[in-house]
């Protein structure tokens, strides 16, 4: 299991202050907000109650064209041209028309912190008055504020709503040692009635869990025998809970980005690229604030509208999602068979990554206007 790293003892200071730009959250998305501030002259404070890198939280598998195109290539482990779904009836072979990859978590967090400037402190977030965080090490000030710090939305207004009631979708992985080819897929209600199984396989290791739809659902004892079939110890537990529905991107003059603002697919739980995605986005209105071209509400109207011209393919993403458990099993395994067509899978395929496409990297200033609507 990992370890905080927090400061201890002597070196357990105190934080206090004022900054230009305070992130909360130091993984995908907070790394992304603060890769676009580099070279603003602003001062921007990350915070994380655990080390950069530290503590894993996925299955970390991106569309490998993302790590390409952010230049995270090193933290690659392994790359798949196919997805393989099996069915109680039957198993369908998709021939993608892009790659997938699997990757190293501590590898790409170290990579993208390199790509920005800023001051990393390890402090657990407690909350928020106005323009003032509240941190276990004290509080910091800052006219800006993100916060990427998960589905718990810790800075937002008001009661959050918790598991199982919110809309969130439960999930587990073990990490044992071994190898494999393929990148594999379960739909099976003997697994879980909705939801499905995995297995990523990231050079030496496996990851094999299952995620169910249903927060009420327990996933342990499924993912458990999903490895003794696949004859892998269940080692090194992770699990987590995944946003399946958007949420607002503002609020009370906070920037949310990744899962506090629900910045993950349903149906896949792909959550890794979006919160890159919006995370880009969301530096880059910052950096127009910090340059004096715009002001906080100008940004905060803009990222929340680009967040919100998204919505449509999360609600169709969600509709599948909450169709598929109410399909037979056989009618499954034979719509499994017309989808492996290739003109199908690169027509499906396409529109998903066109969600949050990697050429949003290369997009120049006021790139969150200019892409709306290719990535609509």
């Amino acid at each position: 299991m990992p370890q905080r790293a927090t400061k201890r003892g002597p070196a357990r200071t105190r934080l206090g202050g004022d900054c230009d730009v305070l992130i909360c959250g130091a993984s995908f998305a907070g790394l992304a907000v603060a890769r676009e501030l580099v070279g603003c002259g602003a001062e921007v404070v990350v915070l994380d109650r655990y080390e950069i890198g530290e503590r894993q939280t996925s299955a970390c598998g991106i569309p490998t064209a993302w790590l390409t195109a952010l230049g995270l290539e090193q933290s690659l482990q392994q790359s798949f041209g196919e997805l393989v779904i099996h069915t109680p009836h039957a198993t369908a072979r998709l021939e993608l028309p892009w790659t997938f990859s699997t990757f190293d978590y501590r590898t790409l967090c170290g990579l993208l912190a390199e790509q920005g400037s800023f001051r990393f402190e390890t402090a657990t977030v407690q909350g928020r008055r106005g323009e003032t965080v509240q941190t276990d090490r004290g509080a910091l000030r800052a006219p800006l504020v993100v916060d990427a710090l998960g589905w718990r939305r810790v800075l937002g207004t008001g009661e959050n709503v918790q598991p199982p009631d919110a809309l969130l979708s439960r999930g587990l992985e073990v990490h044992p040692s071994g190898s494999g080819a393929d990148l594999e897929v379960w739909i099976d209600r003997s697994y879980v009635p909705a939801g499905y199984g995995w297995s990523f396989p990231a050079g030496e290791e496996l990851r094999i869990g299952v995620g169910s739809f249903d927060p009420r659902f327990h996933v342990r004892e499924p993912t458990v025998r999903l490895a003794g079939e696949l004859h892998a110890p269940p080692v090194r537990y992770q699990g987590n809970w995944i946003p399946h529905a958007l949420r607002s991107a503002t609020a009370d003059g906070v920037f949310f980005v990744g899962d506090a603002a629900g910045h993950c697919l349903p149906l896949t739980a792909e959550g890794i690229r979006t919160a890159l995605y919006f995370g880009l986005a969301c530096g880059r209105e910052l950096s127009e604030v910090l340059a004096g071209r715009q002001s906080r509400e100008q940004a905060l109207r803009r990222y929340h509208d680009f967040c919100a011209s998204h919505a449509t393919a999360f609600r169709w993403m969600l509709r599948v999602q909450r169709l598929i458990p109410r399909i037979a099993p056989r009618v499954l395994a034979r719509a499994l068979g017309a989808m492996e067509r290739k003109r199908f899978v690169d027509w499906a395929f396409g529109h998903y990554l066109e969600i949050a496409h990697p050429r949003f990297v290369g997009a120049e200033g006021g790139a969150p206007r200019r892409t709306i609507r290719a990535a609509a």
